[in-house]
């Protein structure tokens, strides 16, 4: 019996000493992943700090940010409506074109559309808007003197002309009549401009950007509806933008129409409206205008659901908001600039309401 005793008290030892163990093990992995947890949480803060910021929209991204910007002549006339690419450009800039039309300079970097437009001839102010942000610049074809401004001023530039419906650069689809059928490939720009021994990387000095904090206490009158009207003959030109406050973002609307993507319908949705105030001079019969993208003027930066009353200055080739001499900031995001002719001005070519 002794011998069992001891042979049971034996076993009850060994089985006492192993719980033991395991409780020690137990608690130190506790403590060890409590560490890692508690490291973790220190390091959080510095790992989602992104070190570098998309120049034309603000936006923070651990992407690297120096592909050149591309530029391109997007079509608006209404039987090239819907447009493709739009929803990814981050910047984009209306003028009139020719008659009562305007056309888009759209310009992309953080986002890379398949497909854009139909695409449209160049005009003077438009590369000089492109080349001034160091920007490529896609259109197809021109008149002969605008040709030669391209050429003569050093514009950086592929012309749809050139590589019209190659397949590569350039495609025309059958859903469309030309001229308001031919699309850029935008896959195959970068390779072909250095082709051409164009730099397809670029650093840019980012715009002037709000911070989050900032962006929350933006003060101005109530901006829920946009209207500018560009023309109210036909065919009319008005465009207009909705604010939607859970997005905080406008729509876009040609002629009361929504201004959406071809294939996907996806809404053409913006964080700024910039609009500008200018000198316009029609130059021929066919409707083009010199259009003066350098004195500055009146304007309207539009955010949040907030008006405010600008001036626009030209500073270092670029198009910003200016109050008391002072650069006013950009919410991040897309922002759309509208150029309006300065007769009849901006105060009876748009109405802002809430």
């Amino acid at each position: 019996m002794k011998k069992l005793f001891y042979f049971l008290l034996l076993i009850m030892v060994v089985l006492l000493a192993a719980c033991s163990d395991d409780k020690q093990e137990a608690e130190d992995n506790e403590t060890k992943e409590n560490a890692v947890e508690e490291k973790d949480q220190v390091q959080a803060p510095e790992d989602s700090e992104k070190a570098n910021t998309f120049p034309l929209t603000g936006i923070k991204t651990d992407q690297k940010v120096n592909d050149r910007i591309v530029s391109v002549m997007v079509n608006n006339h209404t039987k090239a409506r819907p447009q493709s690419g739009l929803s990814k450009a981050d910047l984009v800039f209306e003028f009139l074109a020719e008659g009562q039309i305007t056309r888009f300079l759209a310009m992309f970097q953080s986002e890379k559309p398949d497909v854009v437009g139909p695409v449209r001839s160049a005009r003077e102010y438009y590369f000089e808007i492109a080349d001034r942000y160091d920007a490529l610049y896609i259109y197809h074809g021109a008149a002969n003197f605008i040709n030669d401004m391209v050429k003569n001023r050093g514009i950086e530039h592929l012309n749809g002309s050139i590589y019209d419906n190659d397949g590569h650069l350039f495609k025309r689809e059958a859903f469309r009549n030309a001229p308001h059928n031919s699309y850029l490939q935008f896959g195959a720009v970068y390779d072909v401009a250095s082709q051409k021994g164009y730099e397809v990387t670029h650093s840019y000095e980012p715009l002037p950007f709000l911070s989050e904090d900032e962006a929350k206490s933006i003060s101005g009158d109530a901006a829920n509806h946009v209207e500018i009207m560009y023309s109210d003959n036909s065919p009319m030109e008005i465009v207009e933008y909705e604010y939607d406050e859970t997005s905080e973002k406008y729509t876009r609307y040609s002629d009361q129409e929504k201004t959406v993507e071809l294939n996907s319908e996806e809404p053409i949705q913006v964080d700024n409206i910039f609009i500008v105030e200018t000198y316009h001079e029609v130059i021929d019969s066919a409707g083009r205008r010199e259009i003066n993208i350098t004195s500055g003027g009146n304007g309207y930066l539009i955010q949040k659901g907030k008006v405010q009353q600008v001036k626009w200055e030209n500073r270092d080739g670029r198009i910003i908001p200016v109050k008391d001499g002072k650069p006013v900031k950009f919410v991040p995001g897309k922002t759309w600039v509208n150029v309006v002719p300065s007769s009849p001005g901006i105060g009876q070519s748009v109405n802002i309401s809430n």
